[in-house]
């Protein structure tokens, strides 16, 4: 399958890095392809060399203002024009959606792909990889928009265990990875 991962270009703590070094052993060692931002650096540096060193595949898409970052021995490079474009082209490559720890552009990629679930624009599985209650935050909130009624869509009401799925620990995402494994 492949998965399409959102997480930070920036060097962090050890804490994340080694379970997103994990996370990216499991998907190796589990024949997935890597959807990645094509980043050379921090945690995206991270989980690419993870699923090649475990046998894995990565393709990469960047933008053209990040072109010097992007990584050279990737298995495929795409070049976006504009982040816009760079996340419609991993949500279109990916069979499933993982965000792990970033910033803003994390969060960003995360909540665009969730609208567009809301609105059935597509119904690939979406998982937070909650290193270390990283995404607590986010969690109470969508839990809070839930009760309150701000999720819903004109078309359809999508619970939110079905709109997202948060998983404490690498192993327990790739579980539920390979559980949508058609």
């Amino acid at each position: 399958m492949n998965i399409c991962v959102f997480c930070s270009a920036s060097e962090v703590a050890e804490e994340y890095t080694q379970e997103a070094k994990s996370f990216a052993t499991l998907l190796g060692e589990n024949g997935h392809t890597l959807i990645w931002g094509g980043s050379d650096r921090g945690v995206m540096k991270v989980m690419a060399s993870g699923v090649q060193e475990a046998g894995g595949k990565i393709v990469g898409v960047s933008v053209e203002l990040l072109r010097d970052h992007a990584r050279k021995d990737a298995d495929e490079m795409i070049f976006a024009q504009d982040l816009g474009e760079r996340q419609a082209i991993m949500l279109e490559r990916a069979d499933v959606v993982v965000a792990m720890v970033g910033g803003i552009g994390t969060l960003d990629e995360l909540t665009e792909v969730l609208e567009q679930k809301k609105h059935s624009l597509h119904e690939k599985p979406v998982i937070v990889l909650n290193t270390n209650g990283f995404f607590d935050g986010l969690k109470l909130q969508l839990q809070r928009m839930d009760s309150e009624g701000f999720l819903k869509s004109a078309k359809r009401i999508l619970p939110l265990n079905e709109m997202i799925y948060f998983a404490d620990t690498p192993e327990a995402a790739m579980e539920y990875i390979n559980s949508h494994d058609n």
